[in-house]
């Protein structure tokens, strides 16, 4: 779900870059950063869940899952401050690491710029301020 939200603001955010800076093939652009996304998306999610196994392969692995159920062998491990940050990286980092991977990307291929924090990340904000815009009514304009 957080993944699907992510590519949706990926799509967009190239969208609005490849028609500010006039680029050509601009669909072309933005179901490549999309595919891209969902790709690098789904290699992390699955290095997640091997490295998260493999972590607790030692605590019964295939017979204790089929005689007392997997939900008990992960009982502990998500509690406490130490589990939420572990929790939190593990549900975020795949995003996190396709939306970088999409913005180096952008940034040398489509934009052709210098690889920089600015020059990353730059059009994110513009890209909230227009969602935030296009919900006002023309009501509102007058």
């Amino acid at each position: 779900m957080i993944g699907a939200i992510f590519m949706i603001f990926v799509a967009i955010w190239i969208y609005q870059s490849a028609a500010k800076a006039k680029v050509d093939k601009m669909l072309f652009w933005v179901v490549g950063g999309a595919i891209t996304f969902f790709a690098v998306q789904a290699l992390f999610v699955y290095s997640d869940v091997s490295l998260l196994e493999s972590l607790r392969s030692s605590e019964g692995g295939a017979t204790y899952e089929a005689v007392n159920g997997a939900d008990r062998k992960n009982e502990g491990d998500f509690q406490g401050f130490g589990g939420v940050l572990e929790s939190l990286f593990f549900e975020l980092m795949p995003q996190v690491a396709g939306f970088l991977v999409v913005a180096v990307l952008r940034n040398r291929f489509m934009l052709k710029e210098d690889l920089n924090a600015a020059n990353l990340f730059s059009g994110v904000k513009e890209m909230f301020v227009s969602i935030k815009d296009s919900f006002k009514t023309t009501a509102n304009h007058e």
